[in-house]
């Protein structure tokens, strides 16, 4: 079943001129007023001129300021222009997962550097096996996405790039099982120009939201450390995901054993680029793979 990220906003905003619904987002307490200005004018919008925001209601002026954003209705004001929601859509992507049974460069990397979840912050010791049940290495950016990597050209960004630049230690943070669906489907997300605060686009159910990513993963001295364009695309995804329009719909990824996986896809939303999505993910050469 696929989620409609509009059923937990609690803000909403409009063009102010004619009406019009815009988009909306979930408030659990870290975006700022400034955060919202942010999202809106370098990543929503597009504009002619300064905008500026209002309270639906009592017309009480928004401040770029850090103040936490009050849940509820603003109109969007261009006073010298027009206002049009930005024609960039969020990249869809299914949950990676490995598809290899032998040891993984990529995982082994970073559970060597992270140790932890980055999210959460619970640690793991990292002495067993069985220590890193529940842990799992995710890629910042998808593997099934190599054209867009190279139209991105963010190989720049990897300086310790191995074999395969995208399955490099810089491009994956170790994460806990429970919040690798929401990270794979930018519900959470970090951003490295807000001093890496988490925000959680959903419910918070896991109280991630106004965390802070670890330093582990992250520490400039590290030459292993993640690469902050990989983060900043990320955060950005999910900016487009959960606040522009009705917000994008989410991938069904729980197929218990006997169930008709195709006819599910073929039911749930844009079912040709799901289809499409998952072909690119399971086609990949094995070595390419990890968790």
């Amino acid at each position: 079943m696929s989620m409609d990220r509009s059923d937990w906003r609690n803000v909403n905003f409009y063009d102010g001129a004619t009406g019009a619904h815009l988009g909306g987002v979930r408030q659990n307490g870290s975006i700022t007023q400034a955060n919202f200005f942010h999202m809106l004018t370098n990543v929503l919008l597009v504009v002619d001129a300064p905008i500026s925001i209002r309270f639906r209601g009592t017309n009480v002026l928004m401040q770029s300021n850090t103040d936490p954003l009050a849940a509820g209705d603003y109109n969007i004001f261009c006073a010298q222009g027009t206002i049009s929601l930005s024609d960039e859509r969020c990249v869809r992507r299914v949950q990676s997962r490995s598809r290899s049974g032998h040891e993984n460069a990529f995982r082994d990397s970073v559970r060597a550097r992270d140790r932890m979840c980055v999210l959460t912050g619970v640690v793991t010791p990292g002495l067993t096996p069985s220590d890193w049940v529940g842990f799992e290495a995710a890629h910042i950016f998808p593997l099934e996405r190599q054209q867009l990597w190279s139209d991105c050209n963010f190989n720049r960004s990897i300086t310790r790039p191995g074999i395969n630049p995208m399955n490099s230690v810089q491009n994956g943070i170790l994460i806990s099982a429970t919040v690798h669906s929401l990270f794979d489907n930018f519900l959470v997300s970090a951003n490295p120009d807000d001093g890496y605060k988490i925000t959680d686009f959903s419910r918070n159910i896991w109280n991630l939201d106004g965390r802070v990513l670890d330093f582990v993963c992250r520490d400039p001295n590290n030459p292993d450390h993640i690469a902050d364009e990989l983060l900043r695309w990320h955060f950005r995804q999910s900016v487009l995901a959960n606040m522009k329009g009705a917000g994008e719909p989410t991938f069904e990824a729980d197929f218990p054993p006997g169930t008709d996986m195709m006819k599910q896809i073929m039911e749930g939303p844009i079912p040709a680029e799901r289809l499409e999505v998952e072909f690119a993910s399971r086609l990949k050469p094995q070595e390419d793979w990890a968790f």
